[in-house]
């Protein structure tokens, strides 16, 4: 079997790895939306015959998360993680010859905020909110599917950095721009958009808090080049003892201050004027967006793919910005 099937193909992280699996001879399907898959959500015999036979099957469907959270973007973002996770289970367990192995994304702000310590796939996952409670709900829909046949991983993907993302080319023209100084948490008016999955039925806390959490640019920043999303993807899929949560994040974290520094030394921006909460709020707003994804801590480790031996090809942030800043001039 050479087969890979990968549903969200379109995506950043999708784009790459179909790519790179077809350089090496590998017969890639996607499963979409659109007509150009070869495989659409809802239609159950589609995805069991595309799913027949295949070595590989890689989830990377669902929403983006760089939305505002507001209630109809709070439902899709859930549903359409939980709906397409359920939609493959049901199809591997129909499958005669299911996967080898099932990769499953998840995300890295599964864990609680912290400025303390990286968390490892042996911590459990954070507090209650909107973001830790999807990151619930994704994995646990993976967990129940029915497939004893199939090897299951979860890919908790820390911030992916590459030349062709929107996120990291914001990045830079942030700091292009003189504007690529440290994100400062502080106070706001309080909002229940974080609200955990709880609040919805009735319980739990509805509002967050507005007043910070004092991070002043000390939040952490976990990361991971694009190459070696696919080199873990890669190495996975050769190492039969990893299974279930997996963290996808560069070695050694950064504080935002330091990228953002960074940041300006990469494009020669000797300027970076800082961004307080009073004016990220503004500004996410007008983006679309949340502050949570500048000002929450997410330190995390890579436990299992440094001790199954994996060896990353981008293990340092100023290597891996010079590497991208590099690309991006050249196209």
């Amino acid at each position: 079997m050479t087969d890979v099937v990968i549903a969200g193909a379109s995506g950043f992280i999708g784009s790459h790895l179909s790519a790179a699996f077809r350089r090496e001879g590998r017969t890639v399907r996607t499963i979409g939306r659109g007509s150009a898959a070869d495989a659409v959500w809802g239609d159950a015999d589609g995805l069991t015959r595309v799913l027949d036979g295949a070595a590989l099957l890689v989830n990377l469907a669902g929403k983006p998360v760089h939305a505002r959270y507001d209630d109809a973007s709070r439902n899709e973002i859930l549903r359409s993680r939980v709906q397409t996770t359920r939609e493959l289970g049901e199809a591997v367990a129909r499958a005669a010859a299911p996967p080898a192995l099932w990769l499953n994304q998840s995300t890295a702000t599964a864990y609680a905020h912290s400025t303390t310590h990286a968390h490892t796939e042996d911590d459990p996952a954070g507090q209650q909110g909107f973001s830790e409670d999807v990151a619930r709900a994704w994995e646990r829909e993976f967990e129940l599917a029915d497939a004893p046949a199939t090897r299951k991983a979860v890919m908790r993907t820390t911030i992916a950095l590459g030349h062709d993302s929107e996120a990291t080319r914001l990045l830079f023209r942030l700091a292009r721009l003189g504007l690529g100084g440290p994100q400062i948490d502080g106070w706001w008016f309080p909002h229940n958009r974080y609200r955990g999955l709880a609040a919805d039925r009735g319980s739990g806390e509805a509002t967050a808090p507005s007043r910070g959490r004092g991070t002043r640019g000390r939040q952490r920043f976990s990361w991971i080049h694009i190459d070696d999303v696919v080199g873990a993807v890669r190495h996975i899929e050769a190492t039969p003892s990893i299974v279930g949560p997996v963290n996808f994040a560069a070695p050694e974290a950064s504080t935002n201050a330091e990228l953002m520094r960074l940041l300006r030394q990469t494009v020669g921006m000797p300027i970076g004027i800082p961004a307080p909460r009073f004016v990220l709020e503004p500004a996410t707003w007008l983006l679309r967006t949340e502050s949570e994804l500048l000002l929450k801590s997410r330190w995390v480790a890579p436990g299992k793919l440094l001790a199954s031996g994996y060896a990353f090809q981008q293990p340092r942030l100023d290597w891996s910005l010079r590497d991208i800043w590099a690309r991006m001039r050249t196209r």
